[in-house]
């Protein structure tokens, strides 16, 4: 099965996941939000943005945790929003909640070089 396309941002499943993110070639930032989320509704814009503007640097996916509880329950996604950056086939950095894009890139920072 495909993945879903979301503006840039690609919805990865259970059976995507270890192509799109594991063996991926750079840095992935991974989000993971349901469509009932005010937040992440009102954060998705920001990140198809950052997706965007980083793409030869950075993956960027989505994960609706609705849809794919198993892959929120492996990261100990709780709350929503949620990202976790992977680097190397392994998780980097992970945190919660909305925020500016300004806040969002100096997140990634470390991860745009």
């Amino acid at each position: 099965m495909a993945a879903k396309r979301s503006g840039s941002v690609d919805s990865v499943t259970e059976q995507t996941f270890p192509v799109r993110v594991l063996q991926a070639k750079r840095p992935v930032l991974v989000q993971f939000w349901a469509p009932w989320c005010g937040p992440c509704i009102k954060i998705t814009p920001i990140v198809e943005e950052v997706a965007a503007e980083r793409a030869g640097v950075l993956d960027v996916v989505k994960i609706n945790v609705d849809e794919e509880p198993g892959l929120a329950d492996r990261h100990g996604v709780s709350s929503i929003p949620a990202f976790v950056v992977y680097a190397d086939g392994a998780p980097a950095k992970a945190w919660t909640g909305a925020a500016p894009k300004p806040l969002l890139e100096r997140s990634l920072g470390p991860f745009l070089r």
